[in-house]
């Protein structure tokens, strides 16, 4: 029999599994098991936990105790990326594209649930019980890797339907010819067309983001720990959304603001904003998603 145990940061009632062999783990929530040349059908049965208003602030401290217990290894992770970033941006000045930065910079909320999937293995070694190293955070997609990576597909139409909005809306409030990076960034705050662009195109995004949120916020961390289809995962993801509005919203609200703070830092704010989030993020998944298995009838 499995022994139990519950994180302080849980409501009373919730448990911890320990540990199963082969990083198969449950809270009230059990590996599922798919049978080769069995039906299509899952065989574990998703519920989704109601939570209150106070459940976020309560994922950011696990998160913060998840990154002050693996600090070395998360601000490596949080490094890697800020790095990744700061490539990315010098790229687009150095080929003169410095017209794309804002709407890149934008388009990272669309990816930013992708990039979390290292700071999900960390917070699983610490419940494990093992000393976390960069093999969690860089291999933590190789268990499920095809659905991971349809997830990935799906996070990247979000991304280009994003940077094809932002053109349409660009050419609609400018025209086809890019002004000098200083016009632009003068016009946008000082004239009607930067205005409204400005109004439009977050109006526009925020709508696009908070779509792949729900599609995303505990798909991917569920696609980790269960053996689902990157289907079912959207699927406990969208009724997560659906059951838990308000906290869902202010925990989408609490994510942006945060990227958004650590962007205006020149991305170094990020080394420890991104493994924190994600590492709360694990913690929220945890919180909302209880997976148990279904006993198949037998033939």
């Amino acid at each position: 029999m499995k022994t139990t145990r519950r994180r302080p940061d849980l409501p009373a009632g919730k448990t911890l599994a320990s540990p199963n062999h082969g990083n198969k783990r449950g809270t009230t929530m059990n590996a599922a098991t798919r049978s080769s040349g069995q039906s299509s059908a899952p065989n574990v049965k998703i519920t989704i936990n109601p939570i209150g208003m106070d459940r976020p602030r309560a994922w950011l401290a696990a998160g913060f105790e998840d990154f002050r217990r693996a600090t070395a290894v998360s601000l490596a992770y949080g490094m890697f990326w800020v790095g990744l970033s700061i490539a990315v941006t010098a790229g687009a000045i150095v080929l003169d594209l410095w017209h794309w930065l804002l709407p890149l910079v934008a388009g990272f909320m669309f990816i930013g649930p992708l990039v979390a999937v290292g700071s999900y293995g960390i917070s699983r070694a610490l419940e494990e019980g093992r000393v976390p190293h960069l093999g969690d955070a860089f291999g933590a997609w190789r268990p499920h890797a095809g659905q991971l990576a349809m997830m990935g597909v799906m996070m990247m139409i979000f991304f280009l339907a994003w940077i094809r909005l932002a053109t349409l809306l660009f050419a609609l409030f400018f025209g086809f010819e890019a002004p000098g990076v200083a016009e632009l960034y003068a016009s946008l705050l000082t004239t009607p067309e930067g205005l409204g662009l400005i109004v439009v195109g977050t109006a526009a995004g925020a709508v696009l983001a908070f779509g792949a949120f729900s599609i995303s916020v505990v798909a991917i961390p569920t696609l980790m720990d269960q053996d689902l289809t990157f289907m079912e995962g959207i699927e406990a993801s969208v009724r997560t959304v659906a059951r838990n509005f308000k906290p869902m919203l202010l925990w989408a609200v609490i994510l942006t603001g945060s990227v958004l703070i650590g962007m205006m830092t020149f991305y170094i704010g990020l080394a420890l904003i991104l493994p924190v989030l994600g590492h709360a993020s694990w913690h929220a998944y945890e919180d909302l998603v209880r997976c148990e298995p279904v006993e198949q009838l037998k033939s």
